[in-house]
């Protein structure tokens, strides 16, 4: 089994409504995003998918949420954007973009809200 990672950063706003302490406020986060697809077998080339095409996936995912108010994005109107459910929608957002192009599939997302705390997201079979 081979697992293949890759992060990547963005710098964004939140506030946790009904959250009682300071997070209820608006503030900002530089977070960190790892990615990883796991898979059983290689392509021809010898990988599971492309290093540089997993980084595009995920830039591409993530840059919605660059400098922005967490809150105002629609994925977020009903729910807290705490770091469990950021994770949450970084995967549901890219398990269809890498799946079909990878030899296995999307194993977790980690989002990091500072540089001690994180949390990992994933499906379970």
């Amino acid at each position: 089994m081979w697992h293949i990672s890759v992060e990547a950063q963005f710098s964004a706003a939140h506030q946790l409504k009904g959250y009682p302490g300071k997070c209820e406020r608006l503030h900002g986060h530089n977070f960190k995003v790892k990615i990883t697809v796991e898979s059983k077998k290689l392509k021809p080339l010898g990988f599971v998918i492309d290093f540089k095409e997993l980084k595009k996936i995920l830039g591409k995912v993530i840059e919605r949420f660059d400098h922005r108010n967490l809150n105002e994005l629609p994925e977020f109107k009903t729910i807290n954007p705490t770091a469990e459910n950021i994770a949450r929608v970084i995967y549901q957002s890219l398990k269809p973009e890498i799946n079909p192009l990878a030899n296995g599939k999307l194993r977790e997302v980690q989002v990091w809200e500072s540089d001690t705390n994180s949390v990992t997201y994933y499906e379970s079979e």
